[in-house]
């Protein structure tokens, strides 16, 4: 079996204030789309960088409400967030060129989900050999490209 070692995330995962409120409502809220990382909001859903990220380029997709499960979505919402994984990955494709994508989400806490109560997609893009010693031998991810650098290059895609 295969295993997905990601030790530069204990930082979050350890964090004490990660209980404290949803900072996908707070994101969705904000007045000021690039302090969170925020892509793009459409009517139902919204698009951002996730400033924890697996991989550059690790975009998260969520609903505007609170809603911790695909079943509390409308037909409306399920649509659009479909949808918006599609426009995540091409605007991805665009910018960054990756071989392949994770693509996926975790629902309740047990399954792994870091906010079970605020659904969210993971679009993840990977390239061929985009793992290395780094993150085993020294629990260090090397990130080729700075969040604030890859919010412009994604928002210019579509003319944000």
């Amino acid at each position: 079996m295969d295993q997905l070692w990601a030790p530069w995330r204990i930082e979050y995962v350890s964090r004490p204030d990660k209980e404290n409120g949803c900072f996908l409502c707070e994101a969705a809220g904000a007045a000021d789309d690039r302090e969170k990382l925020v892509l793009w909001r459409g009517e139902t859903c919204f698009c951002l960088l996730n400033c924890w990220p697996y991989n550059n380029g690790h975009l998260m997709i969520a609903p505007l409400a609170h809603k911790g499960d695909l079943r509390d979505l409308s037909d409306d919402e399920l649509l659009e967030q479909i949808r918006s994984l599609r426009r995540c990955r091409e605007d991805l494709e665009a910018v960054l060129k990756p071989s392949g994508f994770n693509i996926g989400l975790n629902l309740g806490k047990a399954a792994g989900a870091g906010v079970a109560g605020h659904m969210h997609w993971h679009v993840v893009p990977r390239w061929d050999g985009d793992t290395n010693f780094m993150p085993v031998l020294a629990e260090t991810k090397v990130m080729a490209q700075s969040l604030d650098s890859l919010w412009e290059l994604l928002r210019r895609v579509h003319g944000g």
